[in-house]
């Protein structure tokens, strides 16, 4: 039988492909902007030793600052798009790759305005805002810089830091490659013989799929062959943690972890509590294992075991304009102005949909949002990717209302509240697809998907918050992280998370290998916490309506006017403390019970 084959970006309708020409329109275009922006770098430099000279000088270099920031972050968006869209495009590559270095280059040149505006005496900053009332947009940029003084170096030194920005990102571009471009892996069968096309991407619909042997044979030929090459990510992953702790050092940090959390105004705390948050809670996780066996029926469950939806003849395909519809539909409640930009983003072709040969895998929300965002997906038909399009379109539209409503230095939004909108757009979705069925073997389904979530979203990513602070006691210590050290730490926090009614399977060890968020600088616990807040979220648009949803698009339009745990609070939450993990957690509780109830009725 014939293998699924993976289409060629040329195969790929146009309207299923994201419109690219609306920042450039074409590489010509692009190119002519890189050329023009090779004089930003000196532009800035010639403010170096000037910003204590007046307000106006100080004002013209934040405006600077703001037109590099747009410019720079189109030509990086533009260059980052078309590369993840064919990863092994080296003209794409070579373009990504300029648009780093010039990004790279003005970093370094605008190297000296931290420590000159941290030098700048109190007095005389309180002078300059009097002398120059439109500096007041930059008031919340230049406390965050001087709250920073403790951690800053002198001009030269952070000029040369500034430099290694580059060399700094190797690890993750190389992981990056490896896993899009070079890692390849042969078909499986399942129990009939078909052969199914094994890909980064195909490999979690693979082990969703009710045939048990198609999931064994994907889960035990994706690792046997990601072990093939575990040295390598080790020794990738290790580069990145010592990266981290140069910085981290050099900025006179007494850990990683500090030095993450404090660039992003988050307490360390927020971090420790929500660990031991799910660990006071794991009860409720070895309940919904021991469930998962029970109704799959099997004698051991097994890790291809976990995706597989518990009451499979449910599970109906769901093709793209249904899944935009019913997005559209779950989220009416956020209001009229909400739904009508969904469905701009939608027919203006903000949206890369398919999975092609070369496209990076996963999905996203990019970085850049002007003159809007652009999302990457690779849409399977599934419930999942209906929820993925909720939730990439919740971060699209988080940084449309940012960037219409704050000025440029504020309309972008620190990692921590990042996931809060897009998981709030699931919860809803979730919230309306139970509302409307009372079909009980679909209601099971759905609550099966929602316990999914919860899994996969908190107990999961805290897992792996765990996982990626013990690296970075391990580097901090002077250990190298090794293959086998890795996977023996991996291995037994597995064990840990899924309880004594979960086989752990010898090939779980090496998960770790396939993981693209432990290059990000502690990125991941942020999803775990962001469910969280956004349940409650979720939960109080829910009840008080109109009020509550005005709340929420206040959060949406603030950037990062304020610390993240003070605009949460605007939306009423207070991540400052472990109450909204645990009233997540409490709700996941309820959840196994209705499920349990659904089932036995």
């Amino acid at each position: 039988m014939a293998v699924n084959t993976i289409p060629k970006r040329e195969e790929i309708l146009e309207e299923y492909t994201w419109n690219l020409a609306d920042m450039y329109v074409d590489d010509a275009a692009w190119n002519a902007e890189y050329e023009a922006l090779k004089a930003l770098p000196d532009r800035i430099a010639a403010y170096a030793g000037r910003l204590d000279e007046g307000a106006q000088t100080l004002l013209e270099f934040f405006r600077l600052e703001d037109e590099a920031d747009v410019r720079l972050g189109m030509l990086l968006g533009y260059a980052s798009c078309k590369s993840d869209q064919d990863t092994g495009n080296a003209v794409y590559l070579d373009m990504r790759g300029k648009a780093v270095g010039i990004y790279v280059a003005a970093s370094s040149a605008a190297a000296f305005a931290t420590p000159e505006i941290i030098a700048i005496p109190e007095e005389k900053i309180a002078q300059f805002f009097t002398a120059a009332p439109e500096l007041g947009v930059y008031r919340r940029s230049i406390y965050r810089i001087r709250r920073m003084a403790a951690h800053t170096l002198s001009a030269a030194e952070e000029t040369l830091l500034a430099a290694a920005g580059e060399m700094a990102q190797t690890p993750d571009n190389v992981c990056s490659v490896f896993r899009n471009a070079d890692l390849s892996f042969p078909a499986v069968k399942d129990a009939a013989g078909a052969e199914h096309a094994l890909t980064n991407e195909t490999f979690v619909p693979l082990l969703e799929s009710a045939d048990r042997v198609l999931r064994e044979n994907a889960f035990r030929t994706y690792y046997s062959r990601l072990g093939e090459y575990k040295n390598t990510v080790a020794a990738t992953l290790d580069g990145q943690f010592k990266q981290l702790r140069f910085f981290a050092q050099a900025r006179k940090y007494p850990t990683t972890l500090a030095a993450a959390l404090d660039a992003t105004e988050v307490p360390q705390e927020v971090y420790t509590n929500l660990i031991e948050a799910v660990h006071a809670n794991m009860d409720k996780m070895c309940r919904y294992v021991a469930l998962r066996k029970k109704l799959l029926g099997v004698d051991e469950l097994h890790m291809y075991d976990v995706y597989t939806p518990i009451v499979p003849d449910a599970a109906e395909k769901i093709g793209y304009a249904e899944a935009k519809a019913t997005v559209l539909d779950a989220l009416a409640v956020l209001g009229a102005d909400y739904t009508a930009l969904l469905e701009k983003g939608f027919s203006e072709r903000w949206i890369d949909v398919y999975e092609n040969q070369g496209k990076r895998g996963g999905a996203y929300s990019s970085g850049s949002s002007r003159p809007h965002p652009y999302v990457l997906l690779n849409h399977k038909d599934t419930l999942d990717s209906m929820f993925t399009i909720a939730h990439e379109m919740g971060h699209a539209l988080h940084s449309w209302h940012s960037c219409k409503h704050q000025p440029v230095c504020t309309s972008d939004y620190v990692i921590f509240v990042a996931e809060v909108a897009s998981t709030c757009n699931e919860v809803l979705l979730m919230r309306y697809l139970l509302g409307r069925t009372q079909d009980k073997r679909e209601r099971a389904y759905l609550i099966n998907h929602f316990l999914d979530q919860f899994k996969g979203t908190v107990y999961r990513q805290t897992m792996f918050a765990e996982f990626e602070l013990e690296m970075g006691r391990m580097s901090e210590a002077g250990a190298a992280l090794t293959a086998d050290a890795l996977c023996e730490k991996y291995l037994a926090l597995n064990k840990l998370y899924f309880g004594p009614d979960m086989v752990s399977d010898d090939e779980i060890a090496l998960e770790w290998a396939r993981i693209p968020h432990f290059f990000y600088d502690y990125y991941v616990f942020q999803y775990a916490t962001g469910f969280s807040a956004a349940v409650a979220i979720a939960n109080r648009i829910l009840a008080e309506g109109e009020s509550a949803v005005a709340d929420y698009k206040r959060f949406l339009s603030a950037g990062s006017s304020a610390d993240p745990i003070s605009l949460l609070k605007i939306a009423g939450v207070d991540m400052s403390t472990a109450g909204p993990v645990n009233s997540a957690l409490a709700l996941f509780g309820e959840l196994i019970d209705e499920l349990e109830k659904t089932l036995e009725e």
